[in-house]
């Protein structure tokens, strides 16, 4: 994985319904040496307005949202030219296989269980800022699909 200028400003959107979840996330991507300015979309409606106003260069996408769910926005924008270079980190408490398959074969990017302790999840973020979002596109084989604290 390539390092992250850290002169650069990475505008990352998180899909997350919970906002608890959201706050424990912001708080390790923080901890980050980069720079994100972080916006929250709290159901897959505000989701798919604010990518449709300004296409980040991330998104945090959780399966379960409120108003549209997370596997009908990645239909959405996986099947728009406009959004192709969009990294979609797909940030979930589902595990089951179906939904990794799906995520997989929808062209998301990669693919993260919620983790349960601070510690797992600052790892996450770790792993997932070390690549240079803004330079390349990152898609890993199968077995590199789903990240593991």
């Amino acid at each position: 994985m390539a390092d992250q200028n850290l002169e650069e400003e990475l505008h990352v959107l998180m899909a997350e319904g919970d906002k608890d979840d959201f706050d424990i996330l912001a708080d390790a991507i923080e901890k980050v040496p980069v720079k994100v300015i972080l916006t929250r979309a709290e159901n897959g409606d505000v989701l798919m307005k604010l990518i449709h106003d300004k296409i980040p260069d991330l998104l945090f996408l959780d399966i379960i949202l409120p108003c549209r769910d997370g596997r009908d926005c990645i239909r959405e924008i996986r099947s728009d030219k406009k959004f192709d270079n969009l990294p979609i980190i797909v940030y979930t408490s589902i595990k089951d296989l179906d939904t990794i398959e799906f995520c997989y074969r929808w062209g998301t990017n990669l693919f993260v269980h919620k983790p349960q302790t601070y510690s797992e999840i600052a790892d996450i973020v770790r792993k997932i800022f070390s690549v240079n979002w803004k330079k390349m596109q990152y898609y890993p084989s199968r077995n590199e699909f789903v990240l593991n604290p």
